[in-house]
């Protein structure tokens, strides 16, 4: 991996009698803001096919997937100011990381004016200038902070919301975001391959800030934005380090096919292996009417989320692509109708400071953070009629295998079946598969504690009634406690399920002629 300068771009844009018409009311924490920009790739990925489908022929040089990385951070000293051109250079080498200056400087000029075609060419220009907080490769302040990936929308590049990045490391956040791009290096697919893609990302990232000295790994949240909220839902999932998530109109709204039980979804996405709290700032929602026949609303993971605490804000001025602050920059007057594009900016800078509250209360355990959330936002100076809240903090601890050890470990191994039993009663049964418990039976039964081993595989034979595994392992728990007439009836009955379990067959054999040889 290597580091790279950013250069103003005042070599591609003159002098701008426009103003930035851009406005973030939030102002900046204690800490000046560092900016560096990591060019590195993923090894273990490749996003790019061998063959060169323009020429038929093989392709040459790196096929690693890029994984251009922008970290934001808390710093000591000020260094080189960055222009919101500057983003636009950085996005020009995301996927590409040997464009010459020339090629970099022409691409983000492209970007720019594709971007802002809404607006006039002062006005683009105005933008590109616009100073913004961070200060290239400053010094970073000496302690370690959590940390936040941000993963944007939908191929959206890594600066996509640059002023809340700088905004959060200015509070003393590390912030760290890639570009959305398709799992073979294009487009980003709309699909299950296309969300994992970007939570493998975001795994990438949290791996690499692991080496990090200014990192505390024990604090990490994810906030996404469109599909990078519904991304951030499959990496908690699956990474149990990520303590929060933030979702900016995030898609697991929009694509629930993808993570309830539907043929398409992704099965290990359930409420007990995403127990972390959710903040989800929402667009103004569509009507009922609006939604017939486009959307599926027979599943919402957010109201399944029991064992989560899930702040759900409603920003009325906003619509979806509000939330980028790069749509915000470049938009045209015609896309601000219904509420004036001061209002939208205004509503913008709220969301952003319920993420920070958000954050605090949950990364930094800050009590005001707490208290900012669970008041009424008109009590915390949002304009009334701005912003609505839905609160729906968590009522039940997840029933995860973990916690249901520390009970058994409180209260005893032989409560197994009647504390499951109870959970199951009150419908909120233990997660946990057959596997983790036949393995954990099969630690407790092999370190000497016999008992507690033969409670838990007992506990297996409950809730898997039917599996012939099940009482093969429960009739050799038996065996081990040396109750025998126990081992025979559960080996007798996994015989019945898998007339073929050979194992089975043998032990009862030893165990029957050792009861007749007593006789």
């Amino acid at each position: 991996m290597r580091f790279i300068s950013l250069f103003l771009l005042s070599c591609a844009y003159a002098s701008a009698s426009a103003a930035s018409h851009y406005e973030f009311s939030n102002q900046p924490g204690i800490y000046p803001v560092g900016l560096q920009v990591v060019q590195q790739h993923d090894y273990a990925r490749s996003s790019r096919p061998a063959i060169d489908l323009d020429t038929g022929k093989v392709r040459k040089g790196e096929l690693a997937r890029p994984v251009q990385t922008l970290v934001w951070y808390p710093a000591k000293s000020a260094g080189k100011s960055v222009t919101y051109g500057d983003y636009l250079r950085a996005a020009a080498t995301q996927s590409d990381f040997t464009l010459s200056e020339t090629q970099v400087t022409q691409a983000a000029q492209a970007m720019l004016d594709q971007n802002g075609r809404g607006v006039s060419q002062a006005q683009r220009q105005a933008e590109a200038e616009r100073p913004m907080w961070a200060r290239r490769d400053a010094a970073p302040v000496t302690g370690k902070f959590p940390l936040v990936i941000y993963a944007p929308g939908a191929n959206g590049a890594a600066h996509e919301n640059a002023d809340l990045c700088e905004y959060l490391a200015s509070q003393g956040y590390v912030v760290m975001a890639s570009a959305s791009i398709g799992s073979r290096g294009g487009m980003m697919e709309a699909s299950l391959e296309g969300a994992e893609t970007q939570a493998a990302d975001i795994a990438f990232l949290i791996g690499y800030a692991h080496g990090l000295p200014n990192v505390d790994m024990e604090r990490i949240a994810v906030a996404g934005f469109s599909w990078g909220g519904l991304a951030n839902v499959l990496a908690a999932a699956r990474d149990q380090r990520i303590r929060a998530l933030v979702a900016l109109d995030g898609s697991m709204r929009g694509y629930p096919e993808l993570i309830n039980s539907g043929k398409d979804a992704a099965k290990y996405v359930t409420p007990a292996r995403v127990a972390v709290p959710l903040l989800y700032l929402s667009a103004k929602p569509k009507t009922i009417e609006e939604m017939e026949g486009k959307y599926d609303m027979s599943f919402s993971f957010i109201n399944a989320m029991k064992y989560s605490d899930v702040y759900y804000f409603i920003l009325h001025p906003m619509v979806h692509t509000n939330f980028s602050t790069s749509s915000l920059r470049l938009n045209g007057d015609a896309e601000f109708t219904e509420y004036s594009r001061k209002e939208v900016m205004l509503a913008h800078s709220w969301g952003s400071r319920y993420v920070l509250e958000f954050l605090n209360a949950y990364l930094k355990q800050d009590t005001k953070g707490r208290t900012f959330l669970g008041s009424q936002p008109v009590r915390n100076g949002v304009p009334p009629h701005m912003i609505t809240s839905d609160i729906r903090l968590a009522k039940n601890s997840v029933p995860s295998l973990e916690a249901f050890s520390v009970i058994l470990h409180m209260k005893g191994f032989d409560q197994a079946i009647p504390l499951y039993q109870a959970g199951k009663r009150a419908g909120e049964p233990l997660v946990a598969s057959e596997q983790e418990l036949n393995r954990w039976g099969y630690r407790l039964l092999q370190s000497g504690r016999s008992r507690d081993g033969l409670e838990v595989i007992k506990l297996m034979a409950e809730v898997y009634p039917d599996s012939a595994n099940a009482h093969d392992s429960l009739g050799e728990a038996y065996a081990i406690n040396k109750e025998s007439a126990h081992a025979i009836v559960h080996y007798q009955r996994s015989l019945l399920l898998e007339p073929k379990n050979t194992n089975a067959t043998q032990a009862l054999k030893i165990l029957e002629g050792a009861s007749s040889a007593t006789h």
